[in-house]
C-alpha cells in the first residue's frame, strides 16, 4: 500500500517543533544553572551577573531589528542556521569566562544571537505556514518550548545536586550542543526564497509609529514574565506562611498547563480582531490574578488560585500577539518587523524584575492591583492600536 504524502505545511511545522525542543531542552538547563555557576564557580557578585545579563539584553534589543532584516534579504532558514550556531558557540564560550568583562562580551554574543534566531524562525514559519495557520502552529511551538524547557530544567536540577564545576560545565556543553543540532534540524526545512528590497526606507519597522505602539503595549504585558520566577517566589517567603515548595507547585501548574491548553486557545483566535478580544480579556484575567494574589498571605489556596489566572492570562495574550504580530507585518519583511515586535520581551527581561520587585514587595497589596491596573489597561488599550496599524498598513 503506497504511503500517503504528508503536506509540505505539515512537514514544515514538525520540523520547525523539533528544532524548537532541541534547544528548549539545552535552554531550560542553562536557566536553572547559570545564575549559581556564574557566582559559585566565576566567581562574580549578584550585582555583577545582573548587571551583565542586562547589558548583555539590551544589546540584544537593538540587534533585533537588523537581524530579522537580514532574514529577510538573505533567507530565512540560512540566517536561522547561522544564529543557532552562533548561540551555540557563546553557550560553550561561558566555559572559559574568568572574568567580567569576557562574561559581558558573552553574554551580549549570547542574547544577541537568541534574538536574531527568534526573529528568523518567525519569518520562516511565516515563509512556510499559510496565514490561516501561524497562530496555531505558533502555539504548537510554544507548547513543544514548555515540554523542552520543563526537561532541560530536571537535567539541571541534577547538575545543581552535584554541585561541582564538572557538573556545570556539562549543562553549557548540553545547552551548545542543543543548538548545534536545532540548526542541523532547521536545514532539512525547504529554502524561503528572499524578500526582493523594497522601495522607501531600509528598516521600514523603525518609521511604522501604529506598529511601534502595538509592540509598546505587548511589552507591558509582557511584564508579568518575572512574576513566577522572582517576584512570586520572593513574595511567598517574605509575605505569606505558605511553604517553599508551592513554588514548585505554582511552576509545574503554569508549564503544565501550556502544554495542555494552548493550542486550544489558540485556535479561537483566527483574525485581528478575535487578537484584540483575546489581548483584552488577558489583561481582565490579569487583573484578577493580582488581586487574588493580593490575597495570598490569607492561605496558600489563594495561590493557587492566582496561578490558575495567570496562567490563563499568558496563554490569552500569547495566542492574540502572535496574531497580532503576524498579521501587521509586510509579507516582504517578516523578518525584521518579528525582530521589532520580539524586542518586548528583552524589554520585560530587562525592566520587568526591578519594576515589579519595586512595586510589588515594597507596595504590597495596593502594589499589585497597580499591576493588575497596568494590565487591564494595557489590554484594552490593545485594540484600538491595532486599528489604527491596519488601516496603516492597508494604505500602505
Amino acid at each position: 500500500m503506497k504511503a500517503e504524502r504528508v503536506p509540505q505545511g505539515v512537514r514544515s511545522q514538525r520540523v520547525l517543533a523539533a528544532a524548537q525542543l532541541a534547544n528548549a531542552v539545552g535552554d531550560g538547563a542553562y536557566l536553572v544553572t547559570s545564575a549559581l555557576y556564574f557566582a559559585n564557580v566565576v566567581g562574580l557578585s549578584a550585582t555583577e551577573i545582573g548587571l551583565g545579563l542586562t547589558l548583555g539584553w539590551a544589546v540584544a534589543e537593538v540587534a533585533g531589528v537588523p537581524l530579522g532584516h537580514l532574514a529577510d534579504r538573505r533567507g530565512p532558514r540560512g540566517v536561522a542556521v547561522l544564529l543557532a550556531l552562533t548561540t551555540a558557540l557563546a553557550a560553550a564560550s561561558f566555559v572559559f569566562v574568568r572574568s567580567y568583562a569576557l562574561f559581558v562580551l558573552v553574554a551580549c554574543l549570547y542574547g544577541t544571537a537568541q534574538t536574531g534566531l527568534s526573529a528568523a524562525r518567525q519569518a520562516l514559519l511565516a515563509g512556510l505556514i499559510e496565514p490561516a495557520r501561524r497562530t496555531v502552529v505558533r502555539a504548537v511551538l510554544q507548547s513543544t518550548l514548555n515540554g523542552g524547557l520543563a526537561v532541560g530544567a530536571a537535567l539541571g536540577g541534577v547538575a545543581l545536586t552535584v554541585g561541582t564545576r564538572a557538573g556545570y560545565v556539562a549543562v553549557f556543553v548540553l545547552d551548545a550542543l542543543s543548538f548545534l543540532i536545532a540548526a542541523l534540524v532547521l536545514l532539512t526545512l525547504p529554502a524561503v526564497r528572499p524578500a526582493p528590497a523594497a522601495p522607501g526606507p531600509l528598516l521600514a519597522v523603525l518609521r511604522d509609529r501604529p506598529y511601534a505602539l502595538v509592540t509598546l503595549i505587548n511589552a507591558v504585558m509582557l511584564f508579568y514574565m518575572p512574576l513566577l520566577s522572582l517576584v512570586v517566589p520572593l513574595w511567598i517567603a517574605q509575605r505569606t506562611s505558605a511553604p517553599t515548595w508551592m513554588i514548585s507547585v505554582l511552576l509545574v501548574l503554569n508549564t503544565g498547563s501550556v502544554l495542555l491548553f494552548q493550542v486550544r486557545v489558540a485556535r479561537r483566535v483566527r483574525d485581528l480582531r478575535d487578537a484584540s478580544s483575546a489581548v483584552r480579556k488577558a489583561g481582565l484575567v490579569m487583573l484578577a490574578a493580582c488581586a487574588v494574589f493580593a490575597l495570598s498571605p490569607y492561605g496558600w489556596i489563594f495561590l493557587i488560585a492566582a496561578g490558575c489566572l495567570q496562567v490563563a492570562g499568558e496563554m490569552l495574550l500569547a495566542a492574540g500577539a502572535w496574531e497580532i504580530g503576524f498579521g501587521l507585518a509586510p509579507d516582504d519583511r517578516q523578518g525584521q518587523y518579528q525582530g521589532f515586535f520580539g524586542t518586548g520581551t528583552a524589554v520585560a527581561r530587562m525592566l520587568g524584575p526591578v519594576v515589579l520587585t519595586t512595586l510589588v514587595l515594597d507596595g504590597g497589596a495596593v502594589g499589585w492591583l497597580l499591576l493588575g491596573l497596568t494590565f487591564m489597561t494595557a489590554g484594552a488599550a490593545m485594540a484600538p492600536a491595532v486599528r489604527w496599524a491596519e488601516r496603516s498598513l492597508e494604505a500602505a
